[in-house]
């Protein structure tokens, strides 16, 4: 069984700790789930995975391909107990960790990375809005585990491990953890991490431990409202223009930079850097503190055709995502486009609202506006 086939059976468990949570949050009148944005959420995740299915070389076969030419022990049988599986978690964590750093920290990874945060929600299908081309960027940080001997199997296992540990840090349903918030990623420490407000922004990088953020100087401890999405917000549901947001801001930049070094720099810099010369010419809005939710009101008839849509494309996901492994490759990205077309479709769908006006010309909803404006902060940094 591969890594596709493994995560399609977990979708059960997934579906049943999704409604579990729903359930929760209506009980205590803490919605946290809206259609829109979960169908958008979902797709990202549906994406991610159809992602992984095209590109094996980068998910696992040069990771395996150093684990045969320079692995230390190859395939000792210390990684197949459990306490080498339970070193190989710390090792992957320890890894997840500097990639995740990346992430947020050099505007090239925090592109890849960015898909993962736009939800202005956080519940458990914030948590499987995953990033697509984070693999395509993120392979060499993994590397190490090779070197030092981890197996490939051991590896993919450890992956899912620390990724599916991680699903339930996503919610507003659970509150401080005591002496738990110190030493691993709960809910708390990760509210802090999809955060906006100023004294979280860039903090509490552990997929499994936080241990690292204290180590390293990035943790923060939740104290006040946390405000989710990011800086500059997406405002649509359309999956594709979630996955190239950022790189298109960046390669304005680096295409109107005069100096051929700032060029450069606005891929390797930290995110929202702009040369002198580009943020004169083009200068962006600053970060809105009361800004609304994205939340457009479509019609009744067009959610759900975009459910019927999404759940039709689903269906097809997992019949490819569970023959992947024997199809070839050109045959994989032809899956590829034809998946993204309806779930572009879905986006499409929940976009469009009753009348002429435009989707984001939006009246909020009081009490939401309310709510929004008591628990923001200034902020200043502009991704």
């Amino acid at each position: 069984m591969d890594m596709e086939q493994a995560i399609i059976l977990t979708i059960p468990f997934l579906a049943l700790i999704v409604v579990l949570e729903m359930v929760v949050s209506i009980k205590r009148r803490r919605k946290t789930y809206r259609t829109n944005d979960t169908l958008a959420n979902l797709s990202q995740g549906l994406i991610s995975q159809l992602v992984a299915a095209c590109t094996p070389l980068l998910q696992i076969g040069i990771y395996a391909l150093v684990f045969t030419t320079l692995g230390y022990q190859v395939d000792s049988p210390f990684w197949h107990t459990w306490y080498g599986f339970a070193v190989a978690v710390v090792l992957f964590d320890f890894c997840e960790y500097w990639l995740h750093r990346a992430g947020h920290e050099i505007a090239i990874f925090w592109a890849a990375h960015t898909v993962h945060h736009q939800s202005e929600e956080l519940n458990i299908c914030t948590a499987l809005r995953q990033e697509s081309q984070n693999a395509v960027l993120g392979w060499p940080f993994y590397l190490p585990m090779a070197l030092v001997g981890v197996p490939p199997d051991i590896f993919g296992f450890s992956l899912l491990f620390v990724q599916y540990y991680q699903i339930w840090a996503h919610t507003e349903q659970v509150g401080k953890l005591g002496w738990l918030d110190g030493v691993v990623t709960t809910p708390s420490n990760h509210r802090v991490h999809h955060s906006v407000n100023d004294c979280y922004v860039d903090r509490n990088y552990g997929g499994l431990f936080v241990l690292w953020d204290r180590l390293f100087g990035t943790y923060a401890a939740e104290t006040e409202r946390c405000v989710f999405g990011t800086r500059t917000p997406l405002r649509s549901f359309n999956p594709l223009r979630a996955v190239v947001q950022v790189y298109g801001a960046l390669l304005h930049d680096a295409w109107h930079a005069q100096r051929w070094q700032d060029k450069l720099r606005v891929f390797v810099m930290r995110p929202g850097w702009r040369p002198a010369d580009v943020a004169q010419r083009f200068p962006q809005a600053p970060f809105d503190p009361q800004r609304e939710r994205y939340d457009p009101p479509a019609t009744g008839a067009a959610r759900a055709a975009a459910i019927a849509l999404f759940l039709a494309t689903a269906v097809g996901c997992g019949f490819f995502l569970w023959n992947a492994e024997t199809m070839d490759t050109a045959t994989r990205f032809l899956c590829l486009a034809l998946l993204v077309v309806p779930l572009c479709g879905v986006g499409w769908l929940l976009e469009r609202r009753p009348g002429n006006a435009r989707a984001d010309q939006r009246v909020p909803d009081a009490s939401e506006g309310a709510s929004l404006a008591s628990s923001m902060s200034p902020l200043g940094r502009s991704d």
